[in-house]
Protein backbone atom coordinates (compact mmCIF):
# COMPACT_ATOMS: atom_id res chain seq x y z
CA UNK A 1 0.00 0.00 0.00
CA UNK A 2 1.25 3.20 -1.10
CA UNK A 3 0.64 7.22 -1.72
CA UNK A 4 0.88 8.75 -4.78
CA UNK A 5 0.29 12.79 -5.68
CA UNK A 6 1.50 14.34 -9.22
CA UNK A 7 0.82 18.50 -9.48
CA UNK A 8 0.91 20.75 -12.33
CA UNK A 9 0.80 24.16 -11.02
CA UNK A 10 1.11 27.98 -12.14
CA UNK A 11 4.02 28.69 -9.36
CA UNK A 12 6.48 26.53 -6.96
CA UNK A 13 4.42 22.56 -6.19
CA UNK A 14 6.97 21.71 -4.01
CA UNK A 15 5.40 22.84 -0.70
CA UNK A 16 1.50 21.38 -2.07
CA UNK A 17 3.65 18.46 -2.52
CA UNK A 18 4.81 17.90 0.98
CA UNK A 19 1.29 18.61 2.38
CA UNK A 20 -0.21 16.47 0.10
CA UNK A 21 1.99 13.64 1.22
CA UNK A 22 1.61 14.46 4.66
CA UNK A 23 -2.31 13.82 4.09
CA UNK A 24 -1.31 10.63 2.65
CA UNK A 25 1.16 9.73 5.12
CA UNK A 26 -0.95 7.00 6.25
CA UNK A 27 -1.02 4.94 3.04
CA UNK A 28 2.91 4.64 3.38
CA UNK A 29 5.24 5.37 6.30
CA UNK A 30 8.63 3.44 5.44
CA UNK A 31 9.75 5.62 2.91
CA UNK A 32 9.19 9.03 0.96
CA UNK A 33 10.01 10.94 -1.68
CA UNK A 34 9.28 13.95 -3.91
CA UNK A 35 10.85 14.60 -7.52
CA UNK A 36 10.22 18.03 -9.29
CA UNK A 37 11.27 19.87 -12.51
CA UNK A 38 12.03 22.97 -13.17
CA UNK A 39 11.31 25.52 -16.04
CA UNK A 40 14.99 24.51 -17.48
CA UNK A 41 13.79 20.79 -17.83
CA UNK A 42 15.83 19.61 -14.89
CA UNK A 43 14.79 17.16 -12.42
CA UNK A 44 15.44 18.00 -8.60
CA UNK A 45 14.92 14.84 -6.38
CA UNK A 46 14.79 14.25 -2.62
CA UNK A 47 13.77 10.64 -1.14
CA UNK A 48 14.82 8.68 1.88
CA UNK A 49 13.47 6.00 4.22
CA UNK A 50 11.65 7.77 6.97
CA UNK A 51 8.13 9.15 7.66
CA UNK A 52 7.67 12.37 5.68
CA UNK A 53 8.26 15.02 8.13
CA UNK A 54 11.93 13.43 8.63
CA UNK A 55 12.72 13.18 5.04
CA UNK A 56 12.32 16.39 3.74
CA UNK A 57 14.28 19.20 6.40
CA UNK A 58 14.23 23.25 4.66
CA UNK A 59 17.14 22.78 2.41
CA UNK A 60 15.66 20.23 1.04
CA UNK A 61 12.70 21.60 0.24
CA UNK A 62 14.13 24.61 -1.17
CA UNK A 63 16.27 22.66 -3.78
CA UNK A 64 13.13 21.51 -5.55
CA UNK A 65 12.31 23.87 -7.17
CA UNK A 66 9.79 23.87 -10.27
CA UNK A 67 6.12 24.08 -10.83
CA UNK A 68 5.71 20.31 -11.96
CA UNK A 69 6.23 17.25 -9.85
CA UNK A 70 5.30 13.85 -7.87
CA UNK A 71 5.64 12.27 -4.87
CA UNK A 72 5.15 9.09 -3.26
CA UNK A 73 4.88 7.43 0.22
CA UNK A 74 5.98 3.98 0.45
CA UNK A 75 5.03 0.69 2.48
CA UNK A 76 7.25 -2.47 1.51
CA UNK A 77 5.34 -5.37 0.77
CA UNK A 78 7.33 -8.27 -0.77
CA UNK A 79 10.37 -6.26 -1.72
CA UNK A 80 13.10 -5.37 0.73
CA UNK A 81 13.12 -1.91 2.85
CA UNK A 82 16.28 -0.95 1.86
CA UNK A 83 16.34 3.35 1.12
CA UNK A 84 17.27 2.10 -2.39
CA UNK A 85 13.39 1.01 -3.15
CA UNK A 86 12.43 4.56 -2.58
CA UNK A 87 10.29 6.12 -4.79
CA UNK A 88 10.19 7.94 -7.38
CA UNK A 89 12.42 6.03 -9.73
CA UNK A 90 13.84 7.59 -12.55
CA UNK A 91 15.03 6.73 -16.20
CA UNK A 92 16.38 8.51 -18.15
CA UNK A 93 15.31 7.04 -21.60
CA UNK A 94 13.67 8.29 -23.22
CA UNK A 95 12.20 11.79 -22.44
CA UNK A 96 13.52 11.35 -18.97
CA UNK A 97 11.00 9.52 -16.82
CA UNK A 98 10.13 9.61 -13.24
CA UNK A 99 7.26 7.20 -11.95
CA UNK A 100 5.47 6.73 -8.31
CA UNK A 101 3.17 3.42 -8.07
CA UNK A 102 0.75 1.72 -5.54
CA UNK A 103 -0.04 -1.96 -5.76
CA UNK A 104 1.63 -4.71 -7.12
CA UNK A 105 2.50 -6.74 -10.02
CA UNK A 106 1.62 -10.38 -10.26
CA UNK A 107 3.91 -11.03 -13.31
CA UNK A 108 7.03 -9.13 -12.32
CA UNK A 109 9.81 -11.93 -12.74
CA UNK A 110 8.37 -12.84 -16.40
CA UNK A 111 8.60 -8.88 -17.02
CA UNK A 112 11.83 -8.12 -15.54
CA UNK A 113 13.24 -11.29 -17.84
CA UNK A 114 11.44 -10.17 -20.84
CA UNK A 115 13.25 -6.43 -20.16
CA UNK A 116 16.70 -7.83 -20.17
CA UNK A 117 16.03 -10.71 -23.18
CA UNK A 118 14.35 -8.40 -25.10
CA UNK A 119 15.01 -4.55 -24.65
CA UNK A 120 18.79 -5.04 -22.60
CA UNK A 121 17.09 -3.72 -19.82
CA UNK A 122 18.86 -3.79 -16.33
CA UNK A 123 16.53 -3.54 -12.84
CA UNK A 124 18.74 -2.38 -10.43
CA UNK A 125 16.00 -2.73 -6.97
CA UNK A 126 13.33 -5.77 -6.29
CA UNK A 127 10.80 -3.40 -6.35
CA UNK A 128 8.01 -3.88 -9.14
CA UNK A 129 7.64 -0.38 -9.47
CA UNK A 130 10.99 0.09 -11.59
CA UNK A 131 9.96 -3.11 -13.73
CA UNK A 132 6.99 -1.09 -14.37
CA UNK A 133 8.56 1.81 -15.06
CA UNK A 134 11.13 0.25 -17.51
CA UNK A 135 8.09 -1.48 -19.20
CA UNK A 136 6.63 2.24 -19.80
CA UNK A 137 9.91 3.37 -21.36
CA UNK A 138 9.93 1.14 -24.01
CA UNK A 139 6.58 0.73 -24.72
CA UNK A 140 7.02 4.64 -25.31
CA UNK A 141 10.48 3.83 -27.47
CA UNK A 142 8.53 1.72 -29.21
CA UNK A 143 6.20 4.75 -30.59
CA UNK A 144 6.71 6.66 -33.84
CA UNK A 145 8.47 9.62 -34.32
CA UNK A 146 10.36 11.80 -31.66
CA UNK A 147 8.16 14.12 -30.04
CA UNK A 148 6.15 13.14 -27.03
CA UNK A 149 2.78 13.08 -28.30
CA UNK A 150 -0.46 12.58 -26.14
CA UNK A 151 -1.81 9.76 -28.49
CA UNK A 152 1.83 8.20 -28.13
CA UNK A 153 1.21 8.09 -24.68
CA UNK A 154 -1.81 6.53 -24.34
CA UNK A 155 -0.58 3.39 -27.07
CA UNK A 156 2.26 3.12 -24.89
CA UNK A 157 -0.02 2.86 -21.60
CA UNK A 158 -1.95 0.34 -23.52
CA UNK A 159 1.13 -1.54 -23.60
CA UNK A 160 1.53 -1.74 -20.32
CA UNK A 161 -2.27 -2.86 -19.95
CA UNK A 162 -1.20 -6.09 -22.29
CA UNK A 163 1.74 -6.57 -20.18
CA UNK A 164 1.77 -5.75 -17.00
CA UNK A 165 -0.74 -7.84 -14.34
CA UNK A 166 -1.73 -6.76 -11.38
CA UNK A 167 -2.83 -3.76 -9.18
CA UNK A 168 -1.59 -0.45 -10.01
CA UNK A 169 -2.58 2.92 -9.89
CA UNK A 170 0.48 5.31 -11.74
CA UNK A 171 1.81 9.01 -11.53
CA UNK A 172 4.74 9.85 -14.21
CA UNK A 173 6.47 13.11 -14.90
CA UNK A 174 8.30 13.85 -18.42
CA UNK A 175 10.82 15.95 -17.78
CA UNK A 176 9.78 19.22 -19.43
CA UNK A 177 6.90 17.86 -21.06
CA UNK A 178 3.91 16.77 -18.36
CA UNK A 179 2.74 14.55 -16.12
CA UNK A 180 0.43 10.85 -16.70
CA UNK A 181 -1.36 9.12 -14.46
CA UNK A 182 -3.37 5.76 -14.81
CA UNK A 183 -4.85 3.40 -13.34
CA UNK A 184 -5.17 -0.86 -14.26
CA UNK A 185 -7.78 -2.34 -15.75
CA UNK A 186 -9.56 -3.30 -12.82
CA UNK A 187 -9.36 -0.42 -11.01
CA UNK A 188 -8.11 -2.17 -8.14
CA UNK A 189 -5.95 0.52 -6.88
CA UNK A 190 -7.69 4.71 -6.23
CA UNK A 191 -6.48 7.16 -8.44
CA UNK A 192 -8.30 10.19 -8.60
CA UNK A 193 -7.90 13.78 -9.93
CA UNK A 194 -9.14 17.64 -9.59
CA UNK A 195 -8.25 21.18 -10.42
CA UNK A 196 -8.58 23.83 -8.58
CA UNK A 197 -8.07 27.84 -9.74
CA UNK A 198 -5.54 30.32 -8.74
CA UNK A 199 -4.53 33.82 -10.37
CA UNK A 200 -1.63 32.72 -12.70
CA UNK A 201 -3.95 29.35 -13.70
CA UNK A 202 -5.90 26.88 -13.44
CA UNK A 203 -3.87 23.84 -11.64
CA UNK A 204 -4.47 20.33 -11.86
CA UNK A 205 -3.42 17.33 -9.55
CA UNK A 206 -3.42 13.64 -9.32
CA UNK A 207 -3.58 11.54 -5.89
CA UNK A 208 -4.52 8.08 -5.06
CA UNK A 209 -7.48 9.73 -2.63
CA UNK A 210 -9.75 12.66 -2.64
CA UNK A 211 -8.70 14.32 1.05
CA UNK A 212 -5.23 14.98 -0.47
CA UNK A 213 -7.08 17.31 -3.30
CA UNK A 214 -9.23 18.25 -0.40
CA UNK A 215 -6.95 19.83 1.93
CA UNK A 216 -5.41 21.76 -0.90
CA UNK A 217 -8.32 23.32 -2.01
CA UNK A 218 -8.28 21.19 -5.29
CA UNK A 219 -12.00 20.83 -6.71
CA UNK A 220 -12.60 16.60 -6.75
CA UNK A 221 -13.24 15.89 -10.40
CA UNK A 222 -13.30 12.82 -10.54
CA UNK A 223 -11.71 8.99 -9.97
CA UNK A 224 -10.05 7.74 -13.40
CA UNK A 225 -11.90 5.00 -14.66
CA UNK A 226 -10.54 1.39 -15.16
CA UNK A 227 -7.57 1.39 -17.68
CA UNK A 228 -7.86 5.14 -17.86
CA UNK A 229 -5.37 7.37 -18.27
CA UNK A 230 -4.54 11.01 -17.79
CA UNK A 231 -2.21 13.53 -19.49
CA UNK A 232 -1.83 17.04 -18.55
CA UNK A 233 0.50 18.95 -19.80
CA UNK A 234 3.09 21.84 -18.72
CA UNK A 235 0.80 24.51 -20.06
CA UNK A 236 -2.62 22.66 -18.33
CA UNK A 237 -3.69 21.08 -20.86
CA UNK A 238 -5.53 18.19 -20.02
CA UNK A 239 -5.99 14.64 -22.33
CA UNK A 240 -8.00 11.46 -21.18
CA UNK A 241 -8.77 8.01 -22.39
CA UNK A 242 -9.45 4.82 -22.00
CA UNK A 243 -6.34 3.00 -22.86
CA UNK A 244 -8.00 -1.05 -22.87
CA UNK A 245 -11.00 -2.76 -24.09
CA UNK A 246 -13.31 -4.10 -21.61
CA UNK A 247 -12.52 -2.58 -18.22
CA UNK A 248 -14.25 -4.22 -15.29
CA UNK A 249 -14.08 -2.01 -12.48
CA UNK A 250 -13.11 -4.26 -8.90
CA UNK A 251 -12.24 -2.00 -6.83
CA UNK A 252 -9.95 -3.24 -3.58
CA UNK A 253 -12.80 -3.52 -0.72
CA UNK A 254 -10.43 -3.59 2.03
CA UNK A 255 -9.94 -0.01 0.84
CA UNK A 256 -12.79 0.92 2.33
CA UNK A 257 -12.88 -1.39 5.35
CA UNK A 258 -9.36 0.11 6.58
CA UNK A 259 -6.62 1.62 3.94
CA UNK A 260 -8.69 4.62 3.25
CA UNK A 261 -9.14 8.27 5.03
CA UNK A 262 -12.73 8.72 6.38
CA UNK A 263 -12.62 11.57 4.63
CA UNK A 264 -11.88 10.57 1.53
CA UNK A 265 -14.30 9.35 -1.03
CA UNK A 266 -13.57 6.59 -3.57
CA UNK A 267 -15.43 5.50 -6.75
CA UNK A 268 -18.01 7.52 -5.68
CA UNK A 269 -18.31 6.46 -2.30
CA UNK A 270 -18.12 8.55 0.81
CA UNK A 271 -15.58 6.04 3.06
CA UNK A 272 -17.18 7.81 6.17
CA UNK A 273 -20.79 6.67 5.33
CA UNK A 274 -19.34 3.17 4.41
CA UNK A 275 -18.18 2.52 7.05
CA UNK A 276 -21.32 3.17 9.03
CA UNK A 277 -23.19 1.23 6.78
CA UNK A 278 -21.08 -2.03 8.00
CA UNK A 279 -21.55 -0.90 11.65
CA UNK A 280 -25.68 -0.93 10.64
CA UNK A 281 -25.49 -3.94 9.12
CA UNK A 282 -23.24 -5.96 11.52
CA UNK A 283 -26.06 -4.83 14.52
CA UNK A 284 -28.88 -6.12 12.29
CA UNK A 285 -27.15 -9.63 12.55
CA UNK A 286 -26.04 -9.66 16.04
CA UNK A 287 -30.22 -8.76 16.55
CA UNK A 288 -30.83 -11.50 13.89
CA UNK A 289 -28.36 -14.41 14.82
CA UNK A 290 -28.26 -13.33 19.20
CA UNK A 291 -31.49 -11.70 19.82
CA UNK A 292 -31.04 -12.01 23.41
CA UNK A 293 -27.57 -10.62 23.67
CA UNK A 294 -26.19 -9.37 26.94
CA UNK A 295 -23.65 -6.76 25.81
CA UNK A 296 -23.52 -3.73 28.53
CA UNK A 297 -21.30 -1.73 26.36
CA UNK A 298 -19.38 -1.27 22.88
CA UNK A 299 -16.07 -0.04 23.08
CA UNK A 300 -14.34 0.14 19.56
CA UNK A 301 -10.18 -0.32 19.21
CA UNK A 302 -8.69 2.67 17.75
CA UNK A 303 -8.96 4.36 15.52
CA UNK A 304 -10.57 2.74 12.54
CA UNK A 305 -13.04 0.92 14.63
CA UNK A 306 -14.78 3.73 15.67
CA UNK A 307 -17.06 4.46 13.41
CA UNK A 308 -18.67 0.76 13.27
CA UNK A 309 -18.96 0.96 16.81
CA UNK A 310 -20.54 3.65 17.14
CA UNK A 311 -23.03 3.00 14.72
CA UNK A 312 -23.48 -1.04 16.06
CA UNK A 313 -24.30 1.01 19.15
CA UNK A 314 -27.13 2.55 17.54
CA UNK A 315 -28.34 -0.12 16.17
CA UNK A 316 -28.64 -2.34 18.92
CA UNK A 317 -29.32 0.46 21.06
CA UNK A 318 -26.41 -0.19 24.11
CA UNK A 319 -24.07 1.75 25.04
CA UNK A 320 -21.12 3.39 23.27
CA UNK A 321 -17.80 4.01 25.21
CA UNK A 322 -14.14 4.70 23.90
CA UNK A 323 -12.30 2.31 26.52
CA UNK A 324 -8.88 2.65 25.35
CA UNK A 325 -6.48 4.93 25.42
CA UNK A 326 -3.94 5.27 22.38
CA UNK A 327 -0.56 6.48 22.80
CA UNK A 328 -0.05 9.27 19.54
CA UNK A 329 3.45 9.92 20.59
CA UNK A 330 4.84 6.92 20.59
CA UNK A 331 5.57 6.49 17.35
CA UNK A 332 6.68 3.34 14.86
CA UNK A 333 6.57 0.25 16.86
CA UNK A 334 9.38 -2.73 15.93
CA UNK A 335 7.60 -5.83 16.40
CA UNK A 336 10.03 -8.19 17.70
CA UNK A 337 9.95 -11.69 17.31
CA UNK A 338 8.18 -13.79 20.33
CA UNK A 339 4.92 -13.43 21.61
CA UNK A 340 6.36 -11.23 24.56
CA UNK A 341 7.85 -8.75 22.56
CA UNK A 342 4.28 -8.20 20.79
CA UNK A 343 2.22 -8.55 23.89
CA UNK A 344 4.55 -5.57 24.97
CA UNK A 345 4.31 -3.26 21.50
CA UNK A 346 0.47 -3.20 21.63
CA UNK A 347 0.49 -2.94 25.39
CA UNK A 348 2.42 0.43 24.60
CA UNK A 349 0.63 1.97 21.76
CA UNK A 350 -2.98 1.19 24.31
CA UNK A 351 -4.41 1.26 27.52
CA UNK A 352 -7.45 0.20 28.80
CA UNK A 353 -9.73 2.95 31.18
CA UNK A 354 -10.62 -0.43 33.96
CA UNK A 355 -13.85 2.05 34.44
CA UNK A 356 -15.06 1.43 31.42
CA UNK A 357 -15.10 -2.80 31.49
CA UNK A 358 -15.26 -3.56 35.41
CA UNK A 359 -17.88 -6.14 35.69
CA UNK A 360 -19.58 -4.95 32.44
CA UNK A 361 -20.22 -7.89 29.22
CA UNK A 362 -18.23 -6.29 26.66
CA UNK A 363 -18.40 -6.26 22.95
CA UNK A 364 -15.09 -4.66 21.25
CA UNK A 365 -15.15 -3.65 17.83
CA UNK A 366 -12.38 -3.57 15.33
CA UNK A 367 -11.83 -3.17 11.54
CA UNK A 368 -10.50 -6.88 10.77
CA UNK A 369 -8.68 -9.85 12.00
CA UNK A 370 -5.32 -10.83 10.56
CA UNK A 371 -3.26 -12.42 12.32
CA UNK A 372 -4.86 -12.50 15.95
CA UNK A 373 -1.84 -11.31 17.90
CA UNK A 374 -3.08 -7.70 18.25
CA UNK A 375 -6.76 -8.90 18.90
CA UNK A 376 -5.99 -11.71 21.74
CA UNK A 377 -3.87 -9.20 23.54
CA UNK A 378 -6.43 -6.80 23.60
CA UNK A 379 -8.99 -9.39 24.70
CA UNK A 380 -6.75 -10.30 27.48
CA UNK A 381 -6.51 -6.49 28.35
CA UNK A 382 -10.36 -6.21 28.85
CA UNK A 383 -10.41 -9.09 31.05
CA UNK A 384 -7.20 -8.06 33.11
CA UNK A 385 -9.56 -4.61 33.20
CA UNK A 386 -12.51 -6.32 35.02
CA UNK A 387 -14.90 -7.32 32.04
CA UNK A 388 -17.28 -9.83 33.33
CA UNK A 389 -16.91 -11.21 29.42
CA UNK A 390 -15.59 -9.91 26.06
CA UNK A 391 -17.10 -10.13 22.60
CA UNK A 392 -15.72 -9.27 19.82
CA UNK A 393 -17.20 -8.12 16.28
CA UNK A 394 -15.18 -7.44 13.16
CA UNK A 395 -15.99 -5.25 10.63
CA UNK A 396 -14.49 -7.68 7.46
CA UNK A 397 -15.44 -11.62 6.89
CA UNK A 398 -12.57 -13.46 7.97
CA UNK A 399 -9.41 -12.50 6.07
CA UNK A 400 -8.06 -16.68 4.75
CA UNK A 401 -6.21 -15.93 1.92
CA UNK A 402 -3.17 -13.72 0.96
CA UNK A 403 -3.45 -10.54 -0.69
CA UNK A 404 -1.46 -10.03 -4.20
CA UNK A 405 -2.32 -6.84 -5.03
CA UNK A 406 -0.15 -4.59 -2.95
CA UNK A 407 -1.46 -4.80 1.11
CA UNK A 408 1.21 -5.68 3.38
CA UNK A 409 -0.87 -8.71 4.50
CA UNK A 410 0.81 -11.91 6.05
CA UNK A 411 1.68 -15.45 4.27
CA UNK A 412 -1.53 -17.72 4.43
CA UNK A 413 -0.52 -19.76 7.25
CA UNK A 414 -0.02 -16.79 9.12
CA UNK A 415 -3.35 -15.88 8.72
CA UNK A 416 -5.46 -17.11 12.26
CA UNK A 417 -8.17 -17.74 10.00
CA UNK A 418 -6.83 -19.70 7.40
CA UNK A 419 -7.52 -23.15 7.66
CA UNK A 420 -9.72 -22.27 11.09
CA UNK A 421 -13.57 -22.15 11.69
CA UNK A 422 -15.05 -18.87 13.42
CA UNK A 423 -15.30 -20.66 16.74
CA UNK A 424 -11.41 -22.28 16.18
CA UNK A 425 -10.54 -17.89 15.68
CA UNK A 426 -12.63 -17.24 19.03
CA UNK A 427 -10.77 -19.34 21.11
CA UNK A 428 -7.50 -18.40 19.51
CA UNK A 429 -8.64 -14.78 20.53
CA UNK A 430 -9.71 -15.93 23.85
CA UNK A 431 -12.79 -14.18 23.05
CA UNK A 432 -16.43 -15.33 24.52
CA UNK A 433 -18.09 -15.07 21.27
CA UNK A 434 -16.88 -13.65 18.18
CA UNK A 435 -19.17 -11.93 15.13
CA UNK A 436 -17.64 -11.70 11.47
CA UNK A 437 -19.31 -9.21 8.95
CA UNK A 438 -20.77 -11.54 5.76
CA UNK A 439 -19.20 -10.45 3.13
CA UNK A 440 -22.25 -9.94 1.28
CA UNK A 441 -23.52 -7.49 3.59
CA UNK A 442 -19.95 -5.91 3.63
CA UNK A 443 -20.46 -5.72 -0.38
CA UNK A 444 -24.08 -4.17 0.51
CA UNK A 445 -22.66 -1.46 2.33
CA UNK A 446 -20.02 -0.05 -0.06
CA UNK A 447 -22.36 -0.73 -3.04
CA UNK A 448 -25.25 1.31 -1.31
CA UNK A 449 -23.24 4.48 -2.17
CA UNK A 450 -22.30 3.60 -5.61
CA UNK A 451 -25.29 0.71 -7.59
CA UNK A 452 -22.66 0.73 -10.40
CA UNK A 453 -19.83 -1.10 -8.19
CA UNK A 454 -20.92 -4.54 -9.56
CA UNK A 455 -18.07 -6.30 -8.48
CA UNK A 456 -14.98 -5.88 -5.75
CA UNK A 457 -11.65 -7.90 -5.02
CA UNK A 458 -12.66 -9.54 -2.15
CA UNK A 459 -9.61 -11.97 -3.12
CA UNK A 460 -8.39 -12.00 1.03
CA UNK A 461 -11.92 -13.48 2.22
CA UNK A 462 -12.42 -15.83 -0.93
CA UNK A 463 -9.10 -16.54 -2.50
CA UNK A 464 -10.89 -15.59 -5.73
CA UNK A 465 -8.28 -12.52 -7.72
CA UNK A 466 -9.68 -10.83 -10.39
CA UNK A 467 -6.62 -10.95 -12.30
CA UNK A 468 -4.64 -14.24 -13.05
CA UNK A 469 -2.40 -15.36 -10.36
CA UNK A 470 -0.78 -18.61 -11.10
CA UNK A 471 -0.10 -20.96 -7.43
CA UNK A 472 3.54 -20.58 -8.12
CA UNK A 473 3.35 -17.30 -7.95
CA UNK A 474 1.59 -17.38 -4.57
CA UNK A 475 3.96 -19.73 -3.43
CA UNK A 476 7.17 -17.44 -4.78
CA UNK A 477 4.96 -14.48 -3.03
CA UNK A 478 5.18 -16.55 0.52
CA UNK A 479 9.25 -17.44 -0.31
CA UNK A 480 9.82 -13.91 -0.41
CA UNK A 481 7.57 -12.38 2.48
CA UNK A 482 9.34 -15.33 4.80
CA UNK A 483 12.63 -14.19 3.54
CA UNK A 484 12.30 -10.39 4.42
CA UNK A 485 10.38 -11.58 7.98
CA UNK A 486 14.07 -13.45 8.14
CA UNK A 487 15.93 -10.23 7.25
CA UNK A 488 14.33 -8.12 9.32
CA UNK A 489 14.49 -10.49 12.57
CA UNK A 490 18.10 -10.69 12.27
CA UNK A 491 18.64 -6.91 11.87
CA UNK A 492 16.43 -6.71 14.92
CA UNK A 493 18.64 -9.19 17.13
CA UNK A 494 21.90 -7.57 15.94
CA UNK A 495 20.66 -4.50 17.01
CA UNK A 496 19.32 -5.75 20.64
CA UNK A 497 23.06 -7.22 20.61
CA UNK A 498 24.59 -3.60 19.65
CA UNK A 499 22.32 -2.28 22.33
CA UNK A 500 22.86 -5.01 24.88
CA UNK A 501 27.14 -4.88 24.70
CA UNK A 502 27.10 -0.85 24.44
Amino acid sequence: MCGIVGIVGRSPVNQALYDALLVLQHRGQDAAGIVTCDEDGHLHLRKDNGLVRDVFNQQHMRSLTGNMGIGHVRYPTAGSASSAEAQPFYVNSPYGITLGHNGNLTNAAELKRELFLQDRRHINTESDSEILLNILAQELIRQDGLSLTPEALFRAVSGVHRRCQGAYGVVAMFCGRGILGFRDPHGIRPVVYGRRETEEGTEYMVASESVALDTLGFELVRDLAPGEAIYIEMDGTVHLQQCVENPVLSPCIFEYVYFARPDSVMDDVVVHRARMRMGTRLGKKILREWPDHDIDVIIPIPDTGRTVAIEMAHELNVKYREGFIKNRYIGRTFIMPGQTQRRKSVRQKLNAIGLEFKGKNVLLVDDSIVRGTTSREIVMMAREAGARKVYFASAAPPVRYPNVYGIDMPAAQELIAHGRTEAEVCEAIAADRLIYQDLEDLMGAVRKGNPRLERFDCSVFTGEYVTRVSPDYLTHLEQRRNDLAKRKKDREYANLDLHNNA
